[in-house]
């Protein structure tokens, strides 16, 4: 080998050299911030993405006990409604006529009960007529007996005081009996009374029954009768979706249970949202662990133990609907913390 060519192998290694030791002393760095960075993190709070739909109370809106044709629709499908709003009404003319109904024998048994009190009342003075007439006969025949023995009054005159005793205690024993009846019946009258108040109670409560009023403020959701229709009791008319308070239901690994806590914030999101997220909360942790839903393909994750949740959610611009796909971003401490 020539001296010219040994010092160009032998420069050529030392660049190389020279080149892998760089090579090694920058990723050393690397690695070693990499690594700082990593350990430092440990000790930082990591967040939990879940995927869910949005779900809300809907409450399905119909007739009850009442068969009838409906009159009229206020409200459809997408129009918001609030608490009270009357949403439908049906036609009422046999309810109010079965209310009239009630209330005219309503008004007869108040009619007999003031009879009844009336009586009573007579048989009650009666009584105390036939007292004072008892009264006065036993002093007849005290101030009979006391003149007999003296002399001045006969045998047959204190036999007919005797009598006269004994017809006004049956007089009185008798218009007792009269005072219990008349009683009687008055107790009878105030419970006819209370059974047509009943009578009538139910009656209008029913006459109520044909119109439909909204139990909250919500949309309607779906319009399932028309104006025209003839519905029986439990038949739907309309569903009102309550969407102020709406949910998202998910589903929880077991390894993060531990590290979520009833009542924590969250930031939740949609697809296709701008600006900064929905605030929410946990409302509930399930005690018990379920198989992952169905909803989710693979067999492998199915047979994963999950915990369902339920993150409450403002929702007064009415921007989340049921059903909609939307993210749950939860802040967890740290493994270990």
């Amino acid at each position: 080998m020539k001296w010219g060519t040994f010092i160009q192998a032998h420069t050529r290694l030392v660049v190389v050299g020279v080149l892998i030791t760089a090579i090694a002393a920058a990723l050393l760095s690397l690695y070693g911030t990499r690594m700082q960075a990593y350990w430092k993190d440990q000790g930082a709070a990591s967040a939990l993405l879940l995927s869910g739909n949005i779900e809300a109370h809907e409450s399905v809106i119909s007739f009850k006990t009442v068969q009838s044709r409906i009159l009229e629709l206020r409200f459809h499908e997408g129009q918001s409604v609030h608490k009270g709003d009357v949403l439908a009404v049906a036609d009422s003319s046999d309810y109010q006529q079965q209310l009239e109904i009630a209330q005219t024998g309503l008004e007869v048994q108040q009619r007999q009960l003031e009879t009844a009190r009336q009586n009573l009342t007579t048989a009650e003075r009666t009584l105390r007529v036939d007292e004072a007439d008892v009264r006065q006969r036993l002093l007849d025949q005290q101030r009979a007996q006391s003149l007999q023995q003296q002399g001045f009054y006969s045998l047959a005159s204190l036999d007919q005081t005797d009598t006269a005793l004994t017809q006004s205690r049956a007089v009185l024993e008798r218009d007792h009996s009269v005072q219990a009846a008349a009683a009687r019946s008055v107790e009878v009258a105030q419970a006819s009374v209370r059974n047509s108040a009943a009578v009538a109670t139910a009656a209008r409560i029913v006459l109520g029954y044909t119109t439909l009023v909204a139990p909250f403020d919500g949309v309607i959701n779906v319009q399932q009768a028309e104006r025209g229709e003839v519905v029986v009791p439990g038949t739907p008319v309309l569903t009102l979706t309550d969407l102020d308070h709406v949910w998202l239901r998910a589903y929880l690994n077991e390894s993060d249970l531990g590290r979520v806590q009833l009542g924590q914030a969250v930031k939740v999101r949609y697809d296709g949202q701008s600006g900064p997220a929905l605030q929410g909360h946990i409302s509930f942790i399930a005690e018990k662990a379920e198989f992952t839903p169905k909803t989710v393909e693979t067999h492998a994750e199915r047979v994963n133990l999950v915990y369902r949740i339920k993150v409450d959610i403002d929702n007064l611009e009415h921007r989340l609907v049921p059903g909609m796909p939307a993210e749950v971003h939860i802040t967890l401490p740290a493994a270990g913390k």
